[in-house]
């Protein structure tokens, strides 16, 4: 019993928040309440979320020595000892077979996606984490591959390509934050004890990037909002959800540089109230307009 709680630990199911980007297809889409489509969906983030899993198992497994050497990720079960190296090594193989195979049976392009996913997650772990802005690219690319996840397995007609680019350019501001507070953390012995790439990084380079990552997020949505053909209300209502953007954007810059949070964005999204009521509220907002609002909207007149 003891393996196998510190299996799931390993796993990081309070990291599978994640993989919510496989709804923001069948949400932007306005079929959210179509019981099919959800159905698919979610199975597309169970899968993704055991192949995640394993990419976790994996990671650890590569960075064991060296998170024995961090002051937070030293307590994590493998590198404490209390999950076995060669379990963990046999479900970093089964996890993803399973996440694969499941896949195989109702979306062939759902599995290659995870593939894709998988082995781009495997490059980073042995080599492209120690590779300067290679590595917040990556992950920024695994965020996109899960919004894709959950087109590939519904027929989505209203999904606008600004959206990947709003994707893209999110999860690069909340990897940059991520690295920034690290760096912070970490000090002098980042390079030496954890990671090669923190020694080509430092805090105005990582601030730089911050801004410009936050400026392009931001105005990407805004264009969204304003200009997507694929929008299913007109600009001026789409509009109303951009203040909730930008207060999530600008309350994660507070937790960053006033509250010195940041160093895991999940677990901000875990205990910040603001950020959920704001991200909360988003949501509610776009349900309205593309759920339930009067038909005039959607005519735009």
């Amino acid at each position: 019993m003891k393996t196998l709680l510190a299996l799931l630990k390993t796993m990081r199911p309070r990291q599978w928040a994640k993989n919510a980007f496989v709804f923001v297809g069948i949400l932007f889409d306005a079929q959210l309440f179509t019981l099919d489509a959800l159905w698919r969906v979610l199975g597309a983030f169970v899968l993704l979320c055991l192949t995640a899993s394993a990419i976790y198992l994996i990671n650890d497994l590569v960075d064991v020595e060296k998170d024995r050497q961090h002051p937070k990720k030293r307590t994590r079960p493998i590198a404490s000892g209390d999950l076995p190296v060669g379990v963990a090594r046999v479900a970093s193989v089964i996890l993803p077979i399973l996440a694969i195979g499941g896949a195989l049976s109702y979306s062939v392009p759902l599995a290659i996606v995870l593939i894709a996913y998988f082995v781009q997650h495997v490059i980073y772990s042995y080599w492209l984490k120690n590779v300067v802005i290679l590595d917040i690219f990556a992950i920024a690319f695994g965020f996109v591959l899960r919004t894709v996840a959950g087109i590939v397995v519904i027929s989505v007609t209203n999904f606008s390509p600004w959206l990947y680019a709003f994707v893209g350019l999110l999860s690069l501001f909340l990897a940059i934050g991520k690295r920034r507070q690290e760096l912070i953390l970490l000090g002098e012995e980042a390079a030496i004890q954890h990671r090669p790439a923190y020694k080509d990084y430092n805090l105005p380079f990582l601030d730089d990037m911050l801004r410009l990552s936050f400026t392009s997020a931001a105005i990407t949505y805004t264009l969204y909002a304003v200009e997507a053909e694929t929008a299913l209300v007109p600009s001026p209502y789409m509009l109303l959800t951009v203040p909730f953007v930008y207060y999530a954007l600008f309350r994660y810059l507070y937790l960053i540089h006033v509250r010195g949070d940041g160093g895991d964005p999940t677990e901000v999204l875990y205990t910040d109230r603001p950020l959920q009521a704001s991200i909360a509220l988003f949501g509610v907002v776009i349900i309205v307009l593309l759920y339930s609002a009067p038909r005039f909207l959607m005519t735009g007149g």
